[in-house]
């Protein structure tokens, strides 16, 4: 109960630096590495969470956070190669 805890403390502390540096990334590109570790963070909180309790009703939603974190940074990076190829 303890690791959790420190570990969900962690987590939190990590989202909200990425926060931050989304909030304050000079390019397009940091932005989006930094929305990627926020979303990484908030799953790994979930997982922590679900292994501490034994609970499997988040698994799904672990699930599509993964598939649309991954298709979002994807996305993003294209655009951004193809921005930076148009100029």
């Amino acid at each position: 109960v303890v690791i959790a805890s420190i570990a969900l403390i962690v987590f939190g502390l990590t989202f909200v630096t990425a926060g931050i540096r989304a909030a304050i990334g000079p390019t397009l590109a940091d932005r989006v590495v930094a929305l990627d570790v926020g979303v990484v963070s908030i799953m790994s909180a979930v997982a922590v969470d679900a292994a501490d309790t034994g609970s499997t009703r988040l698994v799904p939603v672990l699930a599509v956070m993964a598939i649309v974190g991954f298709t979002a940074t994807v996305a993003a990076s294209r655009f951004i190669e193809y921005e930076e190829r148009a100029t």
